[in-house]
Parts: C-alpha cells; sequence; structure tokens
C-alpha cells in the first residue's frame, strides 16, 4: 500500500508572457517600442521586470517608426508592441513603411480570441489583424499555443532580416498570453535563431560582366543607396570607389558611407553625372521614383543615341529587383558585402582609372555648383530662411559628426539634403522611400536609444505636427535630443490664400508665430526661440553640450518654401492659382 502522505513534485511552470520575453531575449533583443494597454500592458510590466527595456509612446505609429529605423541602425528586428484592433492598425503605417524602406522590423500585437472573431460574434476589439496586416509586409505569423511561441518568434526574426530585411507581424491573442507549461519544456521550446541573415554570393560569371562592363567604361558612375549603407561594407565600399576612381553619388541615407566631401563625390553634380554616365553601378539602390525610375532626360535624355544608351549593372539581394524600370545588363544578385568583395577580388592589381576627361568635368560642375551654394549660405537674410538656418546646422553637424541626423519635411528634407554634409556612414535618417511625413519623433527616440549619441532633428513646422507630442516620450526618458523646427507658418509656406475668398485660412496655413518651443517646456525640456542665425547656433551649441531635451523654435521666412519642395510635379494641381 502506498504512503499517502507522500507529496508529489510541484514542477516549475511558465507562461505565455515569459516566454515571449525570453525567446525575444534569447535572440539578442533587449528593447520593444511600443504603447500599454489591453491585453498587453502585463507584458510591459514583466519586461522591465526582466531587464528589458520598454519605451512607451503617446502613439502605436510613432512606436513602429522606432521600431523600425531600431532594425536600419542595429541590423536586428526592431520590436513595436501595441494593443488590439485601433493599436494594431495605428502600428500599421510603420510597418508598411518598415517594409518598403527594407528596415527589418517585427509588430506585435495583442488580438482577439480566434473563436469569437472567426464568427463575428463582436468580441472586444474584434478583428481579424492577421488577414489585414498580410498584404501589407513581408510576412505574418499567428501563434495559438505556448508551446509555439519560440518557433513564432523565430521565424518573425528570420522572415525580417533574411534576404530583402523587411517588416512582420505576429499576431498573439490575449487569450496566448495566460497559457501555462513546464518551465524546462517551455525553455527547450525557445529557438535562438542561428545565422539568420545569411550571406549571398554572387555567380562568378555575373561577377566577370559586371568588370566587363566597368573595364570598357567612358563615363563610370556609382550610385549609393540605403541598402549600401545597411550592409555594413564601409571599408569595402570605400576601398572599391577609391581603386576604380569611379565618381559616387550618394542618395540620401547612403550619405557619410564616403564623407560628402571625398572628392570623388559626384553629389553636388547630380545633374550632371546622371544623364552623362555609360555605365552606372548601382549598389543597394533601387531605380523608383527617387531616380526617375532611370528614365527620360535625367537617364540619359537627348545624349542616349549619341552613345547608345546608358547600361546598368545593379547589386541587390532580390533577382526581382532586376529590370524592374529599365534593362539591367550586368545583374549581380547577392548580399552588398559578398558581390563588392567579389568585385574587388576581380580588381586586383592595376585598374583602369576613368578617363580625365570625365573626371575633370565633373569636378568643374562640381566646384562651380559648391561656390554658388556657398554664396547662397553667406547670406544674413531677415527673417532667416532654410539656407541661412541650415549653414548653422551644417557647422554644428561638421563639428559632431558622430551626431545622428533626423530629417523630414518637404523643403526642410530637400535642402537639408543638399546643404548638410555627413562624414559617417548611418548617420542620416530620414522619409525614405515613400516620403511619408511623421517619422520624426519616432527615428529620433530609437535613434537615441539605440546608439547613445546626440540626436538632431531638422523637422518642417508640418511634418513635425504627425509626432509631435512625443517630445513628452523625449522628455519622460530624458533622451538627448535636439529638434529644430523651421516654422513658416504653414505646409510650404504661409503665404497661401483661401481662392474661394471665405474666413477660413488656405489648407496649407498654420496658426501665424506658433511658440512650437512652449511644447516641451511643458514637460521639463529646454524651448528656445530662434530668428537669427545666432541664436539658432547657441541654442544647439548648448543643447549639444547639456544633452537635454530641446526643441528650437527656427523662424524662417514664409515666403522661403516652395510648393512640394523638389517633386511639385508629382502633384497634378501644384501649378493651379487664382487668376
Amino acid at each position: 500500500m502506498s504512503n499517502l502522505s507522500e507529496s508529489t513534485e510541484v514542477r516549475p511552470t511558465t507562461d505565455g508572457f515569459h516566454l515571449v520575453l525570453d525567446a525575444l531575449k534569447l535572440n539578442g533583443i533587449h528593447t520593444i517600442y511600443g504603447l500599454p494597454g489591453i491585453p498587453v500592458t502585463d507584458l510591459t510590466r514583466m519586461a522591465q521586470a526582466e531587464g528589458m527595456r520598454m519605451i512607451s509612446f503617446r502613439h502605436e505609429q510613432n512606436a513602429g517608426n522606432a521600431a523600425a529605423i531600431a532594425g536600419f541602425i542595429t541590423a536586428k528586428p526592431g520590436v513595436c508592441l501595441t494593443v488590439s484592433a485601433p493599436g494594431f492598425l495605428n502600428g500599421l503605417t510603420a510597418l508598411s513603411n518598415a517594409t518598403t524602406n527594407c528596415f527589418p522590423m517585427i509588430l506585435i500585437s495583442g488580438s482577439s480570441e480566434r473563436e469569437i472573431v472567426d464568427l463575428q460574434q463582436g468580441d472586444y476589439e474584434e478583428m481579424d489583424q492577421l488577414a489585414i496586416a498580410r498584404p501589407l509586409c513581408k510576412a505574418a505569423y499567428r501563434v495559438l499555443h505556448a508551446e509555439d511561441i519560440g518557433v513564432g518568434i523565430a521565424r518573425a526574426i528570420r522572415s525580417a532580416v533574411s534576404g530583402r530585411p523587411g517588416g512582420v507581424y505576429l499576431d498573439l491573442p490575449a487569450k496566448l498570453f495566460a497559457q501555462t507549461m513546464d518551465a524546462e519544456a517551455g525553455s527547450a521550446s525557445l529557438i535562438e535563431v542561428v545565422d539568420p541573415a545569411p550571406r549571398q554570393i554572387p555567380a562568378p560569371d555575373a561577377v566577370q560582366r559586371a568588370l566587363g562592363l566597368l573595364r570598357g567604361a567612358k563615363k563610370p558612375l556609382i550610385v549609393l543607396g540605403k541598402g549600401a549603407a545597411y550592409a555594413r561594407a564601409d571599408e569595402a565600399l570605400r576601398t572599391l570607389v577609391e581603386k576604380t576612381g569611379i565618381p559616387y553619388l550618394p542618395m540620401s541615407m547612403a550619405k557619410g558611407i564616403l564623407p560628402d566631401t571625398h572628392e570623388q563625390s559626384a553629389a553636388a553634380a547630380r545633374s550632371f553625372v546622371l544623364p552623362e554616365a555609360d555605365v552606372v553601378l548601382l549598389i543597394g539602390a533601387r531605380l523608383n521614383w527617387l531616380l526617375s525610375h532611370g528614365k527620360g532626360k535625367t537617364w540619359g535624355g537627348a545624349n542616349a543615341k549619341a552613345w547608345g544608351g546608358q547600361k546598368f549593372i545593379q547589386i541587390d539581394i532580390s533577382p526581382t529587383e532586376m529590370d524592374s524600370n529599365v534593362r539591367i545588363d550586368a545583374p549581380l544578385v547577392g548580399d552588398v558585402g559578398s558581390c563588392v568583395s567579389a568585385l574587388l577580388e576581380g580588381i586586383a592589381g592595376q585598374w583602369p582609372q576613368p578617363p580625365a576627361e570625365w573626371i575633370n568635368a565633373i569636378a568643374e560642375r562640381r566646384n562651380k555648383n559648391i561656390g554658388k551654394m556657398a554664396e547662397t549660405l553667406a547670406k544674413d537674410p531677415r527673417p532667416m530662411n532654410f539656407h541661412s538656418a541650415l549653414n548653422v546646422v551644417r557647422d554644428i553637424v561638421r563639428d559632431n559628426p558622430a551626431a545622428m541626423l533626423v530629417n523630414e519635411g518637404a523643403n526642410a528634407l530637400d535642402f537639408t539634403r543638399s546643404i548638410v554634409d555627413m562624414y559617417q556612414p548611418r548617420k542620416r535618417l530620414d522619409v525614405g522611400t515613400w516620403g511619408v511625413m511623421g517619422i520624426g519623433m519616432g527615428f529620433a527616440v530609437a535613434a537615441a536609444v539605440e546608439t547613445g549619441q546626440q540626436v538632431i532633428a531638422i523637422e518642417g513646422d508640418s511634418a513635425f505636427g504627425f509626432s509631435g507630442m512625443e517630445v513628452e516620450t523625449i522628455c519622460r526618458y530624458g533622451l538627448p535630443v535636439c529638434i529644430v523646427i523651421f516654422n513658416n507658418n504653414g505646409v510650404y509656406r504661409g503665404t497661401d490664400q483661401n481662392l474661394g475668398g471665405g474666413s477660413d485660412v488656405a489648407p496649407t496655413v498654420f496658426v501665424k508665430d506658433a511658440r512650437y518651443e512652449k511644447l516641451i517646456e511643458a514637460f521639463g525640456g529646454v524651448g528656445v526661440y530662434a530668428t537669427t542665425p545666432a541664436e539658432l547656433r547657441t541654442g544647439m551649441e548648448q543643447a549639444i553640450r547639456s544633452r537635454k531635451p530641446t526643441l528650437i523654435n527656427a523662424i524662417i521666412d514664409e515666403t522661403a518654401g516652395t510648393e512640394s519642395g523638389r517633386i511639385t510635379g508629382l502633384n497634378p494641381a501644384a501649378s493651379l492659382k487664382k487668376k
């Protein structure tokens, strides 16, 4: 007869909350961006208890933008956590933008119970979130059982960073978090992802084809995209550029891979080199609208018949990117680092330098344009315009090259991109492929959290409005962020008129002389009202010395802006004016 007094051993258990957090930590993810609320509030508390950093925002879209750019900065998936339904929907813009820009990101959202959602019985915030997310991201998964959490997290990580990076959605129904299982079995179910983004080596014949085109080029050009910056192949890229002697043109988020002041930079001669080049090597850059789709006057124009048309070599990890707009004569499929290394092996020894005529023609136009810009920047109009204000920012960034520069707006974006030089890679963060507004404060928070460096955010007053409430987040976490708002009283400018003659202001006009700096003061930050370059310089220098959250309201001539920045042609009604 057994001894009834003997007690059965009680084995420790774990639950869905802890398995999610343990799976993330096992894979080196220690920061979550998001908002608390049903059903993830306890998950945010437990994350902090487990030693993770939970950065809580005021709006999910901004948290999602933070997670997306964290992915770009770290090359690990940035994680955004949201509540169900409305919170999930708020995060979708950032998820879709991350996918478009090839930023690795995982949007994790709590959701209502499947058995109720599928029968449409009216659960709290009922929504088939997986179905909605799937067309907008690279991959989407749902986990229903605690023992599958490890697999779900592992699949999300690998999907986010392998091949062409992008956004991934992970759906976690509320009931999942409370599920329990044996702690030892739970630990064993977790997966540490091995080699999540394996190298993709280009084919040898593809490398030789590309080298053959480059070798025969009379007017070669290298275009560096943000994919080249993400690849972290900085030294190899520098070696390729300098060994071949080929001029290069950096796209905006590729600025700094080589310093913008490098003698081979053709950035100041962009409108000359694009139509004149005969062989173009695209490295991590896509021939989308930002490069005029590789067509038209921007690319050859009237010169095309004279020399037989331009030829393109394209390095991209996605084979389907080739021929997306024009013929790619030498597709080089693989990761940027492996492809550039293969090219360097192929040009070992003596390599023919580009003809002096080509190099001298670029230098002549570059120096001419730089001289014109210097004359413009030297002017000191009252009130300030974009050039005189950005002359200050240019100096501040030059003196603080490790600072992270966040930039959005229309004119604020275009002028900053062309005026402010970058000196180190992955320091310039901007609106990217979609040109979407509202990334500013989310990007600024993540840049400060992930790097610990000073952040300078150059914002148009319109763009700032999309995420401005996150200044409270910046103050709450004491982040070293200096926000400069170029305040010209409206979208593009503050002088538009109501074409109907009514009492309402024009749709593009804001409250005149708004005191944006008061917003950050309400949360304990430093506000600065600047009407002159000297005041702007003093405010920025003090912000960098103190590393305190700072917002500078830089008053700009309200007539200085142009419609839609430099993409006026994309607005079909931009030319309509009241006669």
